[in-house]
């Protein structure tokens, strides 16, 4: 088998990852819409689709930055490549089953770190860029947006509270169609663009493109549709848990949230940080429970949630490093065959298993239990 087939592998792997991070991550846009009831909840995932679409063409700056910023590219070959794209699948995969809004970016950057490291040792990454452009923005990305949503939360109830609570109400899930679609349109120009950049260090390793080039428009057009579908599948277990697991949201707070979330993301993609929009997200909505005087914020849920942040990036890194011993192993084009039959299986695998516990866009709107992310139901599957 020619390299050039394993390249096609590679890139196929890249684009399901890039849909596996749409349905993952489409709560972070719509979550707090559907739970509001400002938009019904096929709407919300239709029309955050067609923003990340949009917002994939707008801005190349993380692209840049997974392509040559945090690894090596001399050290990069397409199997490091396949190896770490298999790391964040599969942890992608394990995450939205269970109902957690993980960072499907670092999902990826771990699973990549920890494929380099397996194939070129430490020398292979680039620690400065990862933690200038990676572990920084995860740490103070979701305290940023906690505390701008907190403020804008706070004084949207300050300024409106001679108004009836219906008008109130009525008006902000007009304003939440507006905030939740920047968000959806943020979130095309920051998680689209990391694929894109994976492809382009595929292409980089395998001498297709010069080391430094930009990512050509096929791999743009491509990631932009992946990304897209996957967002209009509705990653509805996640959006549960973000739209009902950490805060009761009214429309105010979901206004403050999305606007909070689409400033800082916006801001990120602008200087080419490559930050979890989960993160953000997530930190916008607690903060959104923390400028609303007598609000319920489930901080046991965060903290489950948080635990799962912490472990992405060494979590991913370990399968992206046992995906390239495995693959190595078995040596050549064979291994990465061998190794994508396995990742499907596995994707294969999680989805039936979550037809016994489905969430749908009917369910995804139930009241929160406390004894979980997924109600029972008995409605047909969906992601």
């Amino acid at each position: 088998m020619t390299n050039d087939f394993v390249l096609v592998l590679v890139v196929v792997t890249a684009l399901a990852f890039d849909f596996t991070n749409g349905f993952h991550d489409t709560g972070n846009a719509m979550a707090t819409s559907i739970a509001t009831k400002a938009l019904p909840p096929r709407t919300a995932v239709a029309l955050s689709g067609v923003l990340n679409l949009v917002g994939a063409f707008l801005s190349l700056s993380v692209a840049a930055t997974i392509a040559s910023g945090l690894v090596d590219t001399k050290l990069v070959t397409l199997t490091v490549v396949f190896a770490g794209l298999a790391g964040g699948i599969l942890w992608n995969l394990i995450t939205w089953f269970l109902g957690i809004p993980s960072s499907s970016s670092h999902a990826l950057i771990g699973g990549i770190i920890g494929s380099t490291l397996a194939a070129a040792g430490s020398h292979g990454v680039k620690w400065h860029g990862l933690v200038q452009k990676v572990i920084i923005p995860a740490v103070l990305s979701p305290i940023i947006a906690l505390a701008i949503a907190a403020i804008g939360t706070y004084l949207i109830y300050r300024i409106t509270h001679n108004i009836s609570g219906k008008t109130r109400t009525h008006g902000f899930r007009i304003g939440q169609i507006g905030s939740a679609s920047m968000v959806s349109l943020a979130h095309g120009t920051n998680d689209a663009q990391k694929t894109m950049g994976i492809i382009t260090l595929a292409l980089i390793s395998n001498h297709t493109i010069a080391s430094g080039s930009k990512a050509p428009f096929w791999v743009i057009l491509s990631c932009a549709l992946a990304i897209s579908l996957g967002t209009y599948i509705g990653g509805w277990r996640v959006i549960r848990t973000l739209g009902k697991g950490l805060v009761e949201i009214d429309a105010p707070q979901g206004m403050a949230a999305e606007s909070a979330s689409a400033a800082v993301i916006l801001l990120s993609s602008h200087f080419g940080y490559s930050l979890s929009t989960t993160h953000v997200a997530t930190g916008s909505i607690l903060g959104c429970g923390v400028g609303k005087a007598g609000a319920e914020v489930r901080w046991n849920v965060a903290g489950r949630m948080a635990t799962a942040w912490v472990l992405t990036l060494p979590a991913a890194g370990a399968v992206g490093a046992l995906a390239y011993y495995a693959a190595h192993g078995i040596g050549g084009s064979a291994g990465v065959v061998v190794m994508f039959i396995v990742v499907a299986a596995g994707g294969a695998a999680f989805y039936w298993q979550s037809r016994k516990t489905a969430v749908t866009s009917k369910n995804v709107n139930d009241e929160w239990s406390g004894s979980g992310t997924r109600p029972s139901t008995k409605t047909p599957v969906s992601v």
